[in-house]
């Protein structure tokens, strides 16, 4: 038998049985931006950059009664990066590879490589908008029932497999993490709790650094028309550079329905920072750490999108208006009025600056959608003095985006 037919089989094989489903969907998602601005400020004599990304995806998952299996193959790269007669290229990877086991109605683990999303990303989420995601190699074990959800995490990294020592070199990851998640609904409220607790390998001194986040999301349905959510956050043990860690992270939403085709958002979020003439033995900069950073805080990712770590603090107030243009169309503008939550430096205004985003978003069908967005930058002292550019030029991106995600094969 030939691998085609023995497919074919497998796949007939699984049609068959009411216990099983499997399914095959893909996801082909071409962006092209324009940046002139983007994260940091324009500097003399730079030219803007222009180019296409492109993430392709092939998930296969697997579902019993007793347990489930998902597999996610993607390939990330920017048009033009391999040669065109290219042997191979270096940007397949496997983005979740990830087994769950179901012991009872109320108890389940999940292993393997996995996106982990808690709420509304602000301290776990995928990243999404990045073309390469944010996955974790994790053990979650999950508890729960139409009541309550529980759900304990650990992961503990390692560089390689090794006969002795425990060195975790990785940049950019935690050495081990352990966390508890708690959801209740209610009538009117939906309520989380998070615990984290956080371990940093500090490479030079051969030690782990643990940080405690310790927080909660709320969600009020105040009227049919008008939703509040609440985000605290406190931060507490040690950096990675052993200093004492205080910071706190508070956040309110507002959300009104003035129409079916119209919705008003405003909202206000701080994020503790470090003044310049601070303690120098501690912390006070709050870190969202695995959260979806680029969905908060203006989205040409000045803050908190791989910068402005250990820095100042932010204080975000904004405001929103999202109209539907039809069906299937809509138009969303953002305005955010951002400053430093400590001092950034003698005599230096506190002001950073003020952002405007426009997305616009377009479903062709079921499949496919198109997005667009323009988004600039209007930088104030405070926000020169932090990236160290006072040339004031125009800040500004750019960008255009076609999601294809089909589903391949259903057996259902």
């Amino acid at each position: 038998m030939n691998f085609k037919n023995l497919l074919i089989a497998i796949l007939v094989l699984v049609s068959v049985q009411s216990y099983a489903q499997l399914t095959i969907s893909g996801e082909l998602r071409p962006r092209a931006e324009y940046r002139n601005g983007y994260k940091t400020l324009t500097a003399d004599g730079s030219d803007a950059a222009l180019f296409v990304s492109q993430r392709t995806r092939l998930n296969t998952k697997y579902v019993t009664d007793d347990y489930t299996f998902f597999l996610s193959f993607q390939d990330v790269r920017v048009w033009g990066d391999v040669k065109q007669l290219a042997d191979n290229g270096n940007s397949l990877s496997v983005h979740e590879a990830w087994g769950q086991v179901k012991f009872n109605p109320n108890f389940s683990v999940k292993l393997g490589r996995q996106e982990i999303i808690y709420d509304d990303s602000r301290m776990f989420g995928n990243v999404g908008w990045a073309q390469q995601g944010r996955s974790h190699d994790a053990a979650i074990f999950k508890f729960g029932n139409e009541n309550y959800k529980l759900d304990l995490g650990i992961a503990y990294n390692q560089d390689a497999e090794a006969l002795f020592g425990n060195l975790y070199t990785v940049a950019g990851n935690y050495k081990a993490m352990q966390y508890a998640w708690f959801h209740k609904d209610w009538s009117n409220v939906k309520a989380s709790f998070l615990f984290l607790n956080n371990g940093l390998q500090n490479v030079a001194a051969e030690e782990i650094r643990y940080s405690q986040t310790l927080g909660t999301n709320l969600n009020f349905k105040a009227s049919s028309n008008l939703n509040v959510a609440v985000n605290a956050y406190l931060q507490s043990g040690k950096d990675v550079a052993d200093r004492d860690l205080s910071a706190y992270l508070v956040g309110l939403d507002l959300g009104y329905k003035a129409s079916d085709k119209v919705n008003l958002g405003l909202g206000l979020e701080i994020q503790s920072g470090n003044a310049y003439d601070g303690d120098a033995s501690e912390n006070k900069a709050f870190t969202p750490f695995y959260g979806t950073n680029h969905k908060f805080n203006g989205f040409m990712d000045y803050f908190y999108v791989g910068n402005h770590a250990n820095s100042v603090g932010l204080v975000d107030i904004y405001a929103k208006i999202g109209t539907k243009l039809g069906e299937k169309s809509s138009l969303t503008a953002f305005i955010h009025n951002f400053s430093a939550q400590s001092e950034i430096a003698n005599g230096v205004d506190k002001s950073l600056g003020t952002e405007l985003d426009l997305v616009y978003s377009h479903k062709l069908n079921n499949d496919v959608s198109i997005g667009a967005g323009y988004s600039q930058m209007f930088a104030k002292e405070g926000l020169e003095a932090i990236k160290g550019n006072n040339d004031g030029n125009g800040n500004n991106w750019a960008w255009l985006m076609l999601t294809i995600k089909p589903t391949l094969f259903s057996s259902k």
